[in-house]
């Protein structure tokens, strides 16, 4: 039945994102790096995930326009901001009368780029705040299985910043919820 295909679906999804997970966390995996347009690479995710945002009913904001290059393997850079961006997805909600996703790439020094994805919603308590990057830890169980979230993403975020030794985060905003990252190694062509 089409219940049961979904089900082994989202357990092969599952494994795999395990293997890349141990791969990451036990240093078997050799990166290729290169210099990806970290501008272009959000746009094709948000382009990606449009239909989650339509069916979602709300406008995702990304105004940047000129390329930032970052020195990355562009596989793994994808996945964080894919992980963040459907995280913001599955979490947005309407507060004080707006529904939207933010999505911010600023160059804080002549190579150093901080990448920003915030959505409208509920804060998350303090004490919970930094569990989230734990594989399988979800603040709500019983709303993460009807969306489908593995509670594995975060930790594959956390997994490729460790072993290039970036920074990342999540912070409580007025109205919402920012999950960044910065980079050093952008520059401009």
């Amino acid at each position: 039945s089409e219940v049961i295909l979904d089900e082994a679906n989202k357990m092969d999804k599952l494994v795999k994102q395990l293997l890349e997970l141990m791969k990451l966390e036990y240093d078997n995996r050799e990166f290729d790096n290169k210099d990806i347009d970290i501008v272009e690479l959000i746009k094709e995710v948000i382009r990606k995930t449009s239909v989650m945002i339509e069916d979602g009913n709300f406008k995702v904001e990304f105004n940047v326009k000129k390329p930032i290059y970052i020195y990355a393997d562009d596989f793994y850079i994808d996945q964080v901001v894919t992980n963040y961006i459907t995280n913001a997805i599955k979490n947005v909600e309407e507060i004080n009368g707006k529904k939207q996703i933010k999505v911010e790439v600023n160059k804080i020094k002549d190579d150093k780029v901080r990448v920003s994805v915030f959505n409208t919603g509920k804060n998350i308590d303090e004490d919970k705040i930094e569990r989230i990057w734990t594989r399988f830890y979800k603040l709500d169980e019983s709303r993460d299985r009807q969306k489908g979230g593995s509670g594995i993403g975060l930790s594959i975020v956390k997994a490729i910043m460790n072993r290039y030794g970036q920074n990342y985060g999540v912070m409580n905003k007025k109205d919402g919820i920012e999950f960044w990252y910065t980079w050093a190694s952008a520059h401009n062509i």
